[in-house]
């Protein structure tokens, strides 16, 4: 059995300011308002500001009107959007104490490209997250104990990276592409605190896996190019009873991540429960495709081309 984190309540937050993407709904919804609710103070990056501002009113009503959180326009499927919405933190000038990079899209039916021409699934869910990361790492930089936590998935176990062929040009398949954005997530968690200790960067980069949570992403995703009240069989999984676990239960590795003294720069935590599908937070098993040095530097050049983010050496 996994090696459980024996304590997962969320420590005192204020003072800190927390980054979470696609925090609206599910998962990234939950460990914004744990964040909240600890004292942090959080900023929602979401695509729809008019869900950002409603799950915002919903904090403030459970945390109380003190609570220091906001909404902000973040389309990770848009290079231009990730540089606005970081150059606008930047402006602020004020540390940036955690980064959660949570949000993505899944099962995409046909082969769609993001705003700059990648594959949206690899597009959003790693190349906007490493945009993302790279353009806030000097803020990051300037906090005292910063953290970045990249959620990756179960389904890593069922992907091979090739560097040749990282947008499905060829042969797309929508689990497929979706199992691989989510290995390229770990793998650039796992780069990132390698070189942060190697160039001193001092953020500790984390990575977590929500097992298999009842959120939109299984729902959304399939539903593209699909008339409404079609079949999606991601919504029928989502439905049967005990199918899934819920994004309160789901959240919990990422805030084990995100807070934990027990958490440790390069770790990767999910539940504990067969396959790694439900449970408590533990430490989650890293598959070797995952530790190949090789693959992750070149995945990190190859990031840095296509996205223009280049990390300081």
């Amino acid at each position: 059995m996994a090696r459980r984190i024996k304590d997962i309540a969320v420590p005192d937050q204020r003072g800190r300011l927390a980054v979470v993407t696609g925090a609206n709904s599910g998962i990234g919804f939950e460990t914004a308002r744990r964040l909240a609710l600890a004292g942090a103070e959080v900023v929602l990056a979401v695509r729809d500001e008019a869900k950002g501002e409603r799950a915002t009113a919903l904090i403030r009503a459970a945390a109380g009107p003190d609570v220091r959180v906001g909404a902000a326009a973040l389309d990770l499927a848009s290079l231009d959007s990730v540089a606005s919405f970081a150059d606008a933190l930047h402006e602020r000038g004020r540390p940036v104490d955690l980064l959660v990079n949570n949000a993505g899209v899944m099962a995409v039916p046909t082969r769609h490209t993001t705003k700059d021409g990648f594959e949206l699934q690899f597009g959003t869910n790693h190349l906007g997250h490493f945009a993302l990361t790279g353009r806030l790492l000097p803020l990051l930089r300037a906090a005292s104990a910063p953290r970045v936590v990249t959620v990756a998935s179960g389904s890593v176990w069922l992907a091979r990276l090739d560097l040749a062929n990282l947008n499905s040009e060829r042969h797309y398949r929508p689990m497929d592409s979706y199992a691989r954005s989510k290995l390229a997530n770990l793998m650039f968690a796992l780069e990132l605190d390698r070189l942060s200790a190697r160039h001193g960067w001092g953020v500790r980069s984390i990575a977590a896996h929500p097992g298999w949570t009842r959120t939109g992403i299984a729902t959304g995703g399939p539903a593209l190019d699909k008339p409404p009240g079609a079949f999606n069989l991601g919504a029928l999984l989502m439905a049967l009873p005990g199918a899934a676990q819920d994004p309160v239960r789901g959240a919990l590795p990422l805030l084990v991540a995100a807070t934990s003294p027990a958490a440790v720069g390069g770790g990767y935590y999910g539940p504990d429960g067969i396959g790694g599908l439900a449970g408590l937070p533990a430490v989650a098993r890293v598959p070797g495709r995952a530790t190949d040095l090789t693959m992750a530097a070149g995945l990190w050049r190859s990031s840095e081309q296509l996205t223009g983010v280049a990390f300081p050496a």
